[in-house]
């Protein structure tokens, strides 16, 4: 039973529903050759959405990579604001688990594949708006919730979302351990190729050793890791940093290599854009040119994230800051993430967005699992919220 003055939730029909979509395998086939894809998972988000009398739509973002978005919609939208709920529906792969598509509830924790990353975020949401409607709540303004393949690999499926559909606010139910994050990172990818000259490994004099130009490049990359980035910070998010993820060149013992490429991560903070990142590269480049002439490397940017921030006193911020302190009893924590979220892309498209969600650990490990106790929880908190920010009678 709920608390009195309290939406009511359904705990067991949002572990069921959690249940069936953790059975449901929905590895990135990007990710992994052969991985199963959204599109069943999809196909049931929209059902269940569909049973509440939402109005859902199926759009394919790339062959076989369905959004799914519902739509319930207002009773009176020039009274109310509209809040759009978002998660994603793919999971990274499960080499090394023994079942992961196999639900096992161990205590108050349920385990497998996408437990909490992130298909209790979508029970919840689910929840949320079928929490309201038994409630015979029905909103002044818009509920959209948003289903989105490939968060795990490049984001297609909310950016997207982010181009055609329009809300005054989005909450992001990515797990938060029932905490309000208002910031995280961003990220920007980069190769670096460095040239030399082919020749064979007799031939010193011809050969130019484009891995060994690679070595200056990584020295200087650590340099700037070590020396400069600790100068930056930010009060929820630490440091920014870089790291060297894949190295890559030669074509044999005799041969000197003509190219080595290196990809670069650049975990940056919410007011370090790309250009900015890659002015820094640059000039790091730059710096080995000047110190040997004969130094020659390429840069190019695969990939940029921006990094979020929220300000705390956002309508969606405060309409959730309530909702938590009316339903647990206290004021939620505000925390901010390293990890990058589709988040970004929503407030990036001028949608303000937040991100919470249950409790769990585990993701992209062996052991995946989520607290059952914190999705009706989170159910609940995102009924309270759909109330208080789009516009209702009190309950």
């Amino acid at each position: 039973m709920a608390e009195r003055g309290l939406i009511r939730v359904d705990a067991a029909a949002r572990a069921g529903l959690l249940e069936t979509l953790v059975a449901i395998p929905s590895v990135n086939p990007t990710l992994v050759s052969g991985g199963a894809g959204e599109v069943e998972v999809a196909r049931c988000l929209a059902r269940e959405c569909a049973r509440l009398g939402m109005a859902v739509a199926t759009e394919d973002v790339a062959p076989g990579r369905p959004n799914v978005v519902a739509v319930l919609p207002g009773v009176d939208p020039t009274r109310g604001r509209s809040l759009m709920l978002n998660g994603h529906t793919d999971t990274v792969g499960a080499a090394g688990m023994a079942a992961p598509f196999t639900p096992v509830r161990r205590g108050e924790r349920l385990h497998g594949r996408g437990a909490s990353d992130m298909k209790a975020g979508l029970a919840a949401m689910v929840g949320a708006v079928a929490a309201v409607l038994a409630a015979g709540i029905r909103p002044r303004g818009d509920v959209l919730l948003t289903f989105a393949v490939d968060e795990e690999d490049a984001s297609i499926g909310t950016a997207r979302i982010a181009r055609t559909r329009r809300a005054d606010a989005a909450i992001v139910t990515e797990p938060t351990g029932l905490r309000i994050c208002v910031a995280h990172k961003g990220f920007v990818w980069a190769a670096i190729r460095t040239q030399g000259r082919a020749a064979h490994g007799s031939d010193h004099a011809a050969g130019i050793d484009a891995i060994l130009r690679m070595g200056r490049v990584l020295q200087a990359v650590e340099r700037l890791d070590r020396d400069v980035l600790p100068r930056r910070s930010h009060p929820l998010l630490g440091r920014p940093s870089v790291h060297a993820s894949v190295i890559t060149g030669g074509e044999g013992p005799s041969t000197y290599p003509p190219s080595c490429t290196l990809v670069l991560e650049r975990r940056t903070l919410p007011d370090e854009t790309a250009d900015k990142v890659r002015e820094e590269l640059e000039a790091l480049l730059r710096g080995l040119r000047e110190e040997d002439p004969r130094f020659r490397a390429t840069l190019d940017v695969t990939l940029a994230r921006p990094g979020l921030e929220v300000d705390r006193d956002a309508a969606v911020v405060r309409s959730l800051h309530d909702a938590v302190t009316r339903r647990v009893g206290t004021p939620p924590e505000y925390v901010g993430l390293s990890a990058w979220f589709d988040a970004a892309l929503l407030v990036e498209a001028g949608i303000p967005a937040v991100i919470f969600g249950p409790s769990g650990g585990g993701w992209h490990a062996e052991e995946e699992y989520v607290e059952l106790p914190s999705v009706a929880s989170c159910a609940g908190i995102l009924a309270q919220t759909i109330v208080d920010f789009c516009g209702a009678p009190a309950v």
